[in-house]
């Protein structure tokens, strides 16, 4: 039997507000297989992003298990969890969370970077991921010379040089216009069907109509899953 990609049991984050904690998340158990394109919904609020950080280790949950690859991540130290977090995750950021001081080129190679691989391996991979995305004659350029799109080309690359267990996307396509947001959702659709385990939060019914389960959120808690196609 293969090992869920991810397995989530009673996760529960919370943060104090005055004297009494609120409530995030709330009990939260769900596995995801590989290969498995999942959307995250629900109202503002109903703890979407908090989910979203919690499996991409840049948050603690307050009780609960988080098991990464068969292996349990949530409770490691901040080095361990920054390793896993380089190694097997990739995110894709509606906000592109690219360094304005580097070109192309240079921002797909930063996780490679501290992932300690070499000069040359590092051209090599981003490269050929630049192509593989329709950069190659913008390698060069920094974001501040580039469209969204295109910003967004370059997360998708970067999301992908170290061939990660789980892609996490928050609102990918929310910063774009239609047209645009439909382009990045083809190639996100395409990773799937490569065989990429995905999860993204998403607002846009048309977006998660295209995964293949929705999971959604009321008040921090699951609600009953559905079947997207």
């Amino acid at each position: 039997m293969t090992e869920p990609i991810v397995r989530i049991e009673g996760l529960s984050r919370a943060y104090a507000r005055g004297i009494v904690p609120v409530a995030a998340l709330n009990d939260v158990s769900v596995s995801i297989e590989p290969g498995e394109y999942v959307a995250i919904m629900g109202p503002s609020g109903s703890g979407k992003s908090t989910l979203l950080n919690l499996l991409g280790l840049l948050d603690r949950p307050t009780k609960g298990q988080y098991y990464l690859g068969g292996e349990e991540v949530g409770g490691m130290n901040d080095d361990a969890r920054s390793a896993i977090r380089n190694r097997k995750i990739g995110f894709i950021f509606q906000s592109f969370n690219l360094f304005p001081q580097l070109d192309v080129q240079g921002n797909v190679e930063v996780p490679m970077q501290y992932a300690g691989i070499s000069a040359s391996e590092r051209h090599r991979r981003a490269a050929a991921l630049i192509e593989q995305v329709g950069l190659t004659p913008r390698r060069h350029h920094r974001p501040g010379q580039l469209s969204g799109g295109e910003m967004q080309r370059v997360a998708i690359a970067r999301s992908l040089v170290n061939d990660p267990l789980i892609l996490l996307a928050d609102e990918p396509t929310g910063n774009l216009d239609t047209s645009t947001a439909d382009v990045i959702a083809g190639m996100i659709e395409e990773l799937h069907q490569k065989g990429r385990t995905i999860v993204m939060v998403t607002h846009n019914p048309d977006l998660a109509a295209k995964t293949t389960r929705i999971l959604r959120l009321k008040d921090g808690c699951m609600l009953p899953e559905e079947v997207a196609a």
